[in-house]
């Protein structure tokens, strides 16, 4: 089971024009990094992903509808972020199941060189 999440980087706030109310300074730029966790492991990859919302008519803005002001100011934004650096942690579950099969191939090769016999 694997599940994937995104926690807020920054969150910037534009003095753009919102391309469906027109109304300035309402719209909100948010940056997210993605963390995968399973049973075994979390981990913070390096994959970012970013938003736009409009506060005042309460719709999310597609990079379809911007404009060329918008695409600049984004571009600007993307540079200027620093994304956590990647990395992962092994859970208790993780260490458990590392230990198990450790024991097994040591058993295992412990029989296959005659030091325990059945």
């Amino acid at each position: 089971m694997k599940t994937s999440n995104y926690f807020t980087l920054k969150e910037f706030q534009l003095n753009n024009n919102c391309p469906e109310c027109y109304s300035n300074d309402s719209l909100q730029l948010t940056f997210k990094q993605r963390i995968t966790e399973t049973i075994f492991f979390k981990a913070i990859t390096g994959d970012t992903s970013h938003e736009m919302h409009c506060k005042n008519c309460n719709t999310t803005i597609y990079p379809v509808r911007w404009n060329d002001d918008i695409e600049r100011v984004v571009a600007y934004h993307e540079r200027a972020i620093v994304p956590k650096k990647t990395s992962w942690k092994i859970k208790p579950f993780g260490y458990v199941f590392i230990g198990i099969d450790l024991l097994i191939i040591i058993a295992i090769v412990l029989i296959m060189l005659g030091v325990i016999r059945f």
